[in-house]
């Protein structure tokens, strides 16, 4: 009788997965890795740009729900899934019970707000292939944290816009550096009504950086520039009650906290 081996136990080849770097939460922003062979990765069926090593970045608004779902699909027609739970945050909320949200604009600031929110939704259209957003980012100033991202008033009930970005307390001409490698996508040539002189800087992949109420502004559109380079100084101008910093971010169109990608404001510089 001829003894046959038992037949050879085929394992299963391993599932892709999709890696992340970060924690999922309302306004956070993390780096990941498509599997090989990725030809297309979306967020909640939003297309996800992807580097050349698959390398990518995504992140959540503010008011982003409870979940999210990357998916990735592969050469072969496989679609690898990864759900998301993104965590909530309790913000800052003011309560102004007898004072109206807001006054009526003046024609004035009517005529003149159009044409620079168009300016400001053409930058954001600008691409860049800087790899800022690979880096860890540092603080383009440094000094009291006078405004926090997501804070809102309440007025009357009604609520206002929320805080867009973190705001930096510092002197007038204090300057102001790149918090990572990008592209200069908007330099006002003049002040706006609301951000007073505003630079806008691309860090690639539909990341960028907004600075307001600066007192000048040192670089020009299409400039490259460095993390930690000078590109501006620290103001009031437009509607500002004093000079600060406000430092806004966006990824496409979600708004972020810049404060979870530079980190705690460095201690020796806390006023």
């Amino acid at each position: 009788m001829i003894a046959f081996p038992p037949p050879a136990i085929v394992q299963p080849a391993p599932v892709p997965a999709i890696d992340l770097t970060g924690t999922p939460g309302q306004g956070a922003v993390l780096t990941g890795r498509a599997p090989a062979g990725t030809t297309a990765l979306t967020l909640d069926g939003t297309p996800v740009r992807l580097a050349p090593d698959r390398a990518f970045v995504i992140a959540f608004d503010r008011d982003a729900g409870p979940a999210a779902t990357l998916t990735a699909t592969l050469a072969d027609g496989r679609r690898i899934t990864r759900t998301l739970a993104i965590a909530t945050r309790t913000w800052r909320i003011e309560r102004l019970p007898t004072l109206p949200r807001v006054s009526q604009p003046s024609a004035e600031f009517q005529r003149r707000r159009a044409p620079e929110l168009a300016q400001i939704a053409a930058a954001r259209t600008r691409s860049s292939d800087s790899g800022g957003w690979r880096q860890r980012f540092i603080w383009p100033a440094t000094g009291r944290i006078s405004g926090l991202f997501g804070s809102q008033r309440i007025y009357a009930g009604e609520p206002g816009a929320y805080h867009s970005g973190v705001d930096v307390a510092r002197p007038t001409g204090t300057p102001v550096v790149a918090p990572a490698d990008g592209v200069v996508i908007l330099a006002a040539p003049a002040p706006f009504t609301l951000e007073g002189n505003l630079l806008m800087i691309d860090h690639g992949m539909g990341l960028n950086s907004a600075f307001l109420h600066l007192s000048r502004i040192d670089v020009k559109p299409g400039d490259r520039v460095r993390q930690g380079q000078p590109v501006g100084a620290i103001g009031a101008t437009g509607r500002a009650t004093g000079p600060h910093l406000h430092w806004g971010m966006k990824w496409n169109d979600a708004r972020i906290d810049p404060l979870l990608l530079a980190g705690p404001m460095p201690e020796p510089e806390r006023r």
